[in-house]
């Protein structure tokens, strides 16, 4: 299976909005209740393309390419949490959602997560999975920083390969399609420019502002689930503790067998987990 034979029998679209001036590539797909797929760091659409048809059966998947990724434009300023925020609120305005569900993988479960605290008239649950900068750790940071620095700037198959493989606790997940979509979004040449600016959140400086705490965190007063795994290379289950603690009434799951990506490599058992936690929990 490729990334497009995963949902090529599902009726989806894929186009470009304008979200507060940011054009800014979105897929969409089913009906329902409105679902915001956020990717991490690096990221694009493609992440989510295993989870597309199973989700749309439900709600109407709409996944984003975020402030900078993708094809999304990339403006010249670094990117902080709330630069992405503001990005997603443009996103829902344009689309006249009212509300929606909103999961995000690594820096997008950091970025709902500080969405639903600032914007929470806008949200109806959130899915946290494997959120970003849950423990400071330098090495983690630096390690990511050099890595996403390397695969961009030195775009090749072995540089982004191994990118990719950082996400993925089974390393065989790491398809040579997904690499060579990745290739292409590295090697635009504004993509050359704007990795440094989606980097800026892994200098301990700039990340301290938007560093989990109980000031903002407490605020999110709508269903939450923080979906762990067991082999996430950025931080271990019991870590997600102190952050279940500061969210209200918030859970926590661990999705086993999988590493950064639970999503690409145990997709029922994400699905699954998204779908049953927002229609047992919020319904």
């Amino acid at each position: 299976m490729t990334i497009w034979t995963e949902f090529q029998d599902v009726e989806f679209k894929l186009y470009y909005l304008d979200a507060a001036g940011i054009k800014t590539r979105v897929l969409e797909a089913g009906e329902g209740e409105p679902l915001v797929l956020l990717h991490g760091t690096g990221g694009h659409i493609e992440a989510y393309a295993r989870n597309i048809r199973g989700l749309s059966k439900h709600f109407r998947v709409i996944c984003i390419d975020m402030l900078g990724h993708g094809y999304t434009e990339k403006p010249d300023h670094p990117y902080g949490i709330d630069s992405y925020s503001d990005h997603l609120l443009g996103v829902l305005q344009a689309l006249n959602l009212k509300k929606a569900h909103i999961s995000g993988e690594s820096l997008g479960g950091w970025v709902a997560a500080w969405f639903a605290a600032y914007h929470p008239e806008y949200v109806l649950s959130l899915v946290l999975n494997t959120p970003g900068n849950v423990n400071n750790k330098p090495e983690v940071m630096a390690r990511l920083k050099e890595s996403t620095i390397k695969a961009v700037i030195e775009a090749n198959y072995e540089n982004v390969k191994t990118r990719l493989e950082w996400l993925m606790y089974d390393k065989s997940q790491v398809t040579d399609e997904l690499i060579e979509a990745r290739y292409k979004i590295y090697t635009q040449p504004e993509y050359q420019k704007s990795v440094y600016n989606i980097v800026y959140l892994q200098d301990p400086e700039a990340r301290q502002q938007y560093t989990w705490d109980p000031s903002w965190c407490g605020k999110i007063n709508v269903p939450t689930l923080l979906a762990w795994t067991d082999h996430d290379p950025t931080s271990t289950v019991e870590e997600a503790k102190p952050i279940q603690d500061m969210i209200p009434n918030s859970e926590l799951t661990v999705i086993e067998g999988a590493g950064h990506w639970p999503q690409w490599e145990k997709v029922e058992d994400f699905n699954n987990t998204i779908i049953n936690f927002i229609l047992q929990t919020v319904k």
